[in-house]
């Protein structure tokens, strides 16, 4: 799960930093309770068997990213506002859920919060398939992200539907998400998505290189925070993210005489 969740953190967290779009993306990974909570209402109360929090995860990211995709192209005067309420409304939505749900909901807290422990085989497959989707997609359409990042009116040049795949990387960042909330959990999943792209982005700016250091880096940051969790009996998500802010903290005070220079 580590290796699946850093190999998709570094793909999409290159562009989530090169973008500037750090915001945009917490808003998806929060607003994603409501679908959660939805499909864990189902399956509890109705017996849906099929209805799992990680389907409602799959299914709220993806709808939230192009809800938000629109919103803040429609109206981008108050994309910040709009975006925000996405955001508090999707967690209000699950929360509400949630409290008509029976039973004590420990595998929400665990979505909540992240529980690599509580990986199941299945959900493993599924993570792996997710990641092959994300790396073939980002594959197949390297140059057009990379003109949308860097270069908005050289793609409109070129004719590239620049809200087309505005949208598309935001639905690749969703699904992202859902395998970083695997691990992270929804309260930390910006985390792993921003940090590890932003120690990369200090040591280089070609843009195949910062995906393939960041995805490293997010790989040693996980090891680290399980083997810190290990040993000092702290939740896991939580461990991971004091290692990859530390982290980032060193890098840039490393960096720092090299940038001045």
């Amino acid at each position: 799960a580590s290796v699946l969740a850093s190999f998709a953190s570094g793909m999409v967290g290159s562009y989530v930093v090169t973008r500037r779009i750090v915001f945009i993306s917490g808003s998806i990974a929060h607003s994603v309770l409501g679908f959660m909570g939805m499909f864990l209402f189902l399956e509890r109360v109705y017996a849906f068997s099929w209805a799992t929090p990680l389907l409602g995860a799959i299914l709220g990211a993806i709808f939230s990213a192009v809800l938000i995709g629109w919103l803040s192209l429609r109206f981008s005067e108050r994309s910040d506002a709009l975006i925000a309420s996405v955001w508090s409304t999707g967690m209000a939505v699950g929360v509400i859920f949630l409290s008509f749900t029976p039973g004590y909901n420990t595998e929400m807290l665990n979505f909540l919060f992240g529980n690599l422990l509580w990986t199941t085989t299945e959900d493993l497959l599924l993570l792996l398939l997710l990641d092959s989707a994300l790396f073939l997609f980002i594959s197949a359409f390297y140059s057009r992200f990379l003109l949308i990042c860097f270069d908005e009116n050289q793609a409109k040049l070129k004719g590239v539907n620049i809200d087309f795949w505005y949208i598309f990387l935001l639905v690749l960042i969703s699904l992202s998400i859902v395998l970083l909330i695997q691990m992270m959990g929804i309260v930390l999943v910006i985390t792993l998505l921003s940090l590890p792209a932003m120690i990369a982005s200090l040591f280089t700016k070609r843009l195949h290189r910062l995906m393939a250091l960041s995805s490293l880096v997010a790989f040693l940051c996980s090891i680290g925070g399980i083997t810190m969790a290990h040993f000092c009996n702290l939740p896991i998500g939580a461990s991971i993210a004091v290692i990859a802010a530390i982290s980032y903290l060193i890098s840039a005070w490393v960096q720092k005489p090299a940038l001045q220079n």
